[in-house]
């Protein structure tokens, strides 16, 4: 089969590999009819997170046809067409039974290396590095699914690809950034950054009840997919002297009630704080550049709340904690347990809420994706979110 292969610092190959084939009886197999490259895959693509080996197949972003299923397998039949949640999740640990999918216990067989730099592991992960499980990815025409039985959710039919293959990830992704900042009725809320997982993260904030959304981002095209697609208030950071200023005057003096950072470590701004986490960077001194984290912060009303849905590697640097504490803010964040939240979501889309294609601006052959990389790095032709057609 072909498939999207990592083979250094930015640098990816479309390659034939073999097959994937049932290796447990909770296995299933899929052929892939749409992947996407998600923002998280840059950070590969950048070589910031370690542990990825050349040949590495990526993605966590697909859907397809159930093609063969594992003795173990009950729930799924083959030519169910089903879209696959990134996290792998046992089911059965005492994560999964707290609906804690991303920190499920079992999935990860190299669970040694996250124990060592996080203190626990978290779940295995497709097509994200050997330190969460080497798993093969779904940049691929098809893909092996542990725990079938668990993860992929069946799609009804009268529904299209673009319209649910973001429950693998980002959707949820955005919405878990809602809720976990326990957004009421009547709030104003701030995202930090409009890629696809911040777009979700304003839509889902009006969902749940949020009077005003801010949205920040330097972009034009992305902060205008916030205002026309999510109705969101926007921000460029590079037109204005402060960030946390300006949320400030706009909320009479008090700040967001709720502060969302869909950034993560490689934040972008302007200024010394900007310089100084690039040198540390390039230094080795610290993994990441938690610009937006430290807006959100100290952003956030007295009393108020910062949900984290970017990503972060490890280290960061010149962490307000003074002003986490002494505010009486509260703080929640994690990578989404989108098991949780595909039912849900699903009824959402089938209802109408939310049409998540909005976001894609781009779909191409499996075959064009090093150019799905690159455009989607360097904000060509204002990429937004590619889609890849096996």
């Amino acid at each position: 089969m072909k498939a999207n292969c990592w083979m250094g610092k930015r640098k990816v190959e479309v390659q034939n590999v073999p097959d994937p084939q049932i290796l447990n009886q909770r296995d299933c197999i899929v052929k892939i009819t749409s992947t996407a490259i998600c923002g998280s895959d840059l950070h590969l693509y950048n070589a910031l997170i370690p542990f990825m080996e050349p040949g590495d197949i990526l993605g966590h972003e697909f859907m397809g046809e159930v093609m063969e299923v594992g003795r173990g397998v009950e729930n799924l039949k083959v030519g169910d067409r089903v879209v696959v949640p990134f996290p792998i999740a046992c089911g059965s640990c005492n994560a999964c039974k707290a609906e804690l999918y991303s920190c499920c216990e079992n999935s990860n067989p190299n669970r040694a290396i996250p124990e060592k730099l996080m203190g626990h592991s978290i779940a295995g992960i497709f097509g994200y590095t050997h330190m969460l499980g080497g798993y093969a990815g779904g940049q691929a025409e098809f893909a092996r699914v542990p725990f079938a039985d668990v993860g992929p959710i069946k799609i009804p039919n009268g529904l299209t690809d673009e319209q649910v293959l973001f429950l693998s990830d980002i959707l949820p992704t955005g919405y878990m950034g809602a809720e976990m900042a326990e957004i009421k009725p009547g709030d104003v809320v701030a995202v930090w950054g409009c890629g696809p997982v911040g777009q979700f993260a304003i839509a889902s904030a009006y969902l749940l009840g949020a009077e005003r959304v801010y949205a920040i981002d330097r972009f034009p095209y992305r902060l205008q997919m916030a205002r026309e697609q999510c109705g969101a208030i926007t921000i460029n950071y590079e037109e204005v002297d402060s960030v946390v200023e300006t949320l400030t005057e706009l909320t009479g003096g008090r700040g967001p009630d709720a502060c969302i950072d869909a950034v993560g470590m490689e934040a972008h701004g302007h200024g010394l704080a900007y310089a100084y986490d690039r040198t540390k960077q390039a230094l080795k001194l610290e993994t990441d550049r938690p610009i937006a984290l430290r807006e959100a912060i100290m952003a956030c009303r007295n009393g108020g709340r910062v949900s984290i849905i970017g990503v972060y590697s490890g280290f960061i640097d010149k962490f307000p904690m003074g002003s986490l504490m002494n505010r009486s803010l509260t703080m929640r964040t994690g990578q989404c347990h989108v098991q949780k939240y595909m039912p849900i979501l699903l009824d959402r889309i089938q209802k109408g809420d939310i049409d998540p294609s909005f976001v894609i601006s781009h779909t191409m052959k499996l075959s064009d994706a090093p150019k799905g990389y690159e455009m989607f790095l360097n904000k060509v032709d204002h990429c937004e979110k590619v889609v890849l057609k096996a």
